[in-house]
């Protein structure tokens, strides 16, 4: 049997060629942990099993916080180049997006077991997530167009990556809203998550026309690549979601400022966004399913890029129950749990397959670090 990490030499590589697409790893376990209990059979069983996972989850964003900031600190030469490679930078979008699961988390499974401190930190949480979200997509498409060299025929879906971020810290603000009381605060927070909505999905549309452009003019991306496309699902589910929360909130929270009325249109202007949004994510998921099964006819290489097929599928799928949920429609609901079925087996097949590439080691290797050492 092959000995953990020995194509990395020796064991302190784990910290140096430690890469933040890990934390999609983070961002996969804690959609399906928010999403599991929601089944309707076997309540005491998945809800159990998702505060488990959520758990799991906090280790998992832990662990590679660790091993990111010691990246950092014993390598931080090396750690700086990640800002000169296109595709490894993109990356770093996914850091408050998993943070993103773990303070919804605490709101789900948290509250019920700690009580309000679990609220507590969820809001303090939520204020870090919304920072990073805003350093990420600022930074990155900043460095991107400074530093990095990219080109239309090598583009792909992971330019989303730190766009998206900014959006689903807008749909953690609006579960937060639901624990809050109604007042200045959450007025704030309100109108502040429409603010990260619109920094976030009207950039991802843009990146997603430039992407239909690439796919039509270069063809489809290379087989290492095939996952990838299942990331444009990500940015129209999390729209999607976040404008359902969002407007379930405002009528309840604009009262304060005798915005009623204004609170009610949001809450018809969400449903009704949602709906859009959810049939062009549709599209998309198409294309994404063709575009895998394309290239399964050859197999495909696992790597970490695979956990693509469980956030974007767990938001969407998020969307739909919740769209369920406030048109109480019954086919809504059969729709929302099968896709949570296949969430829940696409999620097993990726974490047992990453399970076995940590413990052997050769999931760990930073592209950036390897083409720093090739140019000296």
């Amino acid at each position: 049997m092959q000995k953990p990490f020995t194509q990395l030499g020796q064991r302190q590589n784990l910290i140096r060629q430690f890469t933040p697409n890990w934390f999609t790893v983070s961002m996969g376990t804690g959609v399906v942990a928010l999403i599991v209990s929601e089944f309707p059979i076997l309540k005491s069983f998945t809800w159990s099993f998702g505060t488990t996972l959520w758990c799991l989850n906090i280790a998992l964003f832990v662990l590679f916080t660790v091993l990111y900031g010691l990246r950092w600190v014993f390598y931080p030469h090396e750690a700086k180049q990640i800002f000169q490679h296109p595709m490894m930078s993109l990356f770093l979008g996914t850091i408050p997006m998993a943070l993103a699961t773990i303070l919804n988390g605490c709101l789900k499974y948290g509250q019920p077991i700690y009580g309000d401190i679990a609220v507590h930190v969820a809001k303090s949480l939520w204020y870090v997530d919304v920072l990073l979200a805003l350093l990420v997509a600022w930074g990155v498409p900043f460095v991107m167009y400074q530093r990095q060299q990219h080109s239309l025929s090598n583009m792909t879906a992971v330019w989303l990556l730190p766009i998206v971020a900014c959006e689903v810290a807008a749909s953690s603000g609006g579960l937060l809203l639901g624990h809050l009381p109604t007042d200045g605060h959450a007025v704030a927070i309100l109108l502040a998550s429409y603010v990260l909505w619109g920094i976030s999905v009207l950039p991802a549309f843009a990146i997603l026309t430039i992407l239909m452009l690439r796919l039509v003019l270069h063809k489809l991306p290379e087989k290492e690549l095939a996952v990838s496309s299942w990331l444009a699902l990500g940015p129209i589910g999390t729209g999607a979601l976040a404008l359902l929360i969002l407007g379930q909130q405002a009528p309840t929270v604009l009262v304060s400022i005798d915005l009623v009325e204004m609170g009610q249109l949001f809450q018809y202007a969400g449903i009704f966004g949602s709906l859009i949004l959810l049939g062009f994510g549709l599209w998309w998921l198409g294309i994404a399913v063709m575009t895998t099964l394309h290239h399964a006819k050859q197999e495909l290489p696992f790597n970490l890029g695979w956990w693509g097929l469980t956030f974007p599928l767990g938001v969407y799928t998020l969307a739909i129950l919740n769209l369920a949920q406030q048109l109480n429609l019954a086919f809504l609901y059969a729709v929302g749990y099968a896709f949570a079925a296949i969430l829940l087996i696409l999620w097993c097949l990726v974490a047992s397959k990453t399970a076995h590439g940590f413990y052997q080691g050769h999931l760990f290797f930073s592209p950036c670090l390897k083409a720093y050492l090739e140019q000296h």
